[in-house]
């Protein structure tokens, strides 16, 4: 259950930026979560919902979850597939040549401050 660590990283940094920026309040908080991460999307809000009461300044703030879909690119036909239904091996090819472009990320991509 690192979901929850993660939300407490979340709300550590964006304290420090609200103390940076002179901000009083923020409405909501946009994070962009990779397929293939390992972070469940739905634990996320479950946890954020129980920290955002222990804190000062979130507990009117929304926690908006945007899904990175996993795609990998065949250094050897140059294509791009979806990961999740194909795996490393690509369906164009057959290459197991290989590698994750995107979908394994984790960012704060949007704070909005009121």
């Amino acid at each position: 259950m690192h979901e929850l660590g993660t939300i407490y990283y979340v709300i550590d940094t964006v304290e420090k930026l609200m103390e940076e920026n002179d901000l009083k309040a923020v409405s909501s908080i946009t994070l962009e979560v990779g397929e293939v991460s390992g972070i469940i999307p739905e634990y996320l809000q479950d946890f954020w919902l129980y920290a955002r009461e222990k804190t000062d300044h979130f507990q009117q703030t929304e926690l908006r979850i945007e899904e990175l879909k996993a795609v990998t690119y065949c250094q050897d036909c140059t294509g791009t597939y979806p990961t999740i239904p194909q795996g490393k091996i690509c369906p164009h090819c057959g290459s197991p040549n290989t590698f994750l472009v995107t979908g394994n990320e984790y960012n704060i991509k949007e704070i909005e401050a009121c």
